[in-house]
């Protein structure tokens, strides 16, 4: 059997009906069954794969050794994804320990799986002998695919939307309203006002229209107007910094600190935001002094400045 949500849209009359599940079917006797999440997330893996792989060969770096940091960085992304949310939902996994593990529960942060995978990447490139940089450049080009494309998985879960709103795009489910009604006492205890009934931020879709354009506009960047190693990486931070620190701000599921109302993905995107931006500073200034000493490094500069030098003694001489 199929699950179904009938979604509707506050500029639309009609409901539309989302399937969370794509097939159910059985193997000697074993039940399996396919998520649209699932499915969605390796569709934006695929992209990224396949974009990396083009962009690395065009700039001359080593597919081979790519996928290994690649492989090893998915692996490490999965298990930094699940322990990020295990830690800042803590008290829960202290009383249900076996929990722990069950992933297809959900609970997989972004944010922990961008540093588990960057961590055990960046371990791969130094064991492989490969621009850690490079990769870097690499993977913030697919993390923006795989994010821009895997978000859609939360619509068709219908989760990860935000507070109330009157937009023509709120949106509204009785999926949405039952999580709703469940931890509206948790809602309040946040400061948090909800109508059950009412539409709500898709913050999903907001995520992924500025994922994709960003994926588009990194992968022409990387190919065509990269200034140094890095700058891809670096403009990644700014780029989801800047949104997710305003669309966290509307999401009713955020993790916090401990017992306050500060969400850490606010928190955390701020900084990277902040962080990532003296880099890029630091780094076209870098770049524009070594061009700038390159050019005088050069036979021609060289030459045009020893003409001028000896023109400005003539004429002192005159």
């Amino acid at each position: 059997m199929k699950d179904y949500s009938v979604v509707y849209f506050k500029a639309i009359e009609r409901g539309f009906s989302i399937p969370s599940t794509l097939c159910e079917f059985s193997i000697a006797g074993i039940e399996f069954s396919i998520k649209l999440y699932g499915l969605l997330i390796a569709i934006g893996y695929l992209v990224a794969l396949v974009t990396a792989t083009k962009l690395a060969k065009r700039k001359g770096i080593d597919v081979d050794k790519l996928y290994d940091a690649i492989i090893f960085g998915t692996l490490g992304g999965i298990i930094g994804a699940r322990a990020y949310y295990v830690l800042f939902n803590l008290g829960y996994y202290l009383e249900n320990p076996s929990h722990i593990l069950k992933i297809t529960e959900g609970g997989l942060a972004i944010y922990g799986g961008i540093i588990g995978a960057l961590f055990v990447g960046f371990i791969v490139c130094k064991i492989r002998k490969i621009s850690v940089l490079d990769v870097f450049d690499l993977a913030a080009v697919g993390f923006l695919a795989g994010q821009g494309i895997g978000r859609w998985g939360n619509f068709t879960n219908q989760e990860a939307f935000g507070v109330n709103t009157n937009l023509p795009w709120g949106m509204k489910s009785e999926t949405v309203r039952e999580y709703i009604l469940f931890n509206q006492s948790y809602f309040q205890s946040k400061g948090i006002t909800m109508d059950p009934d009412g539409f709500v931020h898709p913050t999903f879709l907001y995520e992924s229209i500025w994922c994709i354009l960003g994926f588009i506009l990194f992968a022409i960047m990387f190919d065509k107007y990269r200034k140094f190693k890095g700058q891809i990486a670096l403009t990644y931070g700014v780029w989801y910094g800047i949104e997710r620190t305003v669309v966290e701000g509307l999401r009713i599921d955020s993790l916090y600190i401990a017992n306050t109302n500060i969400r850490v993905s606010q928190v955390l995107s701020a900084v990277l935001l902040v962080c990532c931006l003296i880099g890029l500073i630091v780094g076209f200034v870098r770049t524009r002094k070594n061009e700038t000493k390159t050019v005088a490094e050069t036979p021609e500069y060289i030459e045009e400045k020893s003409d001028e030098t000896e023109e400005n003694e003539n004429i002192e001489e005159c």
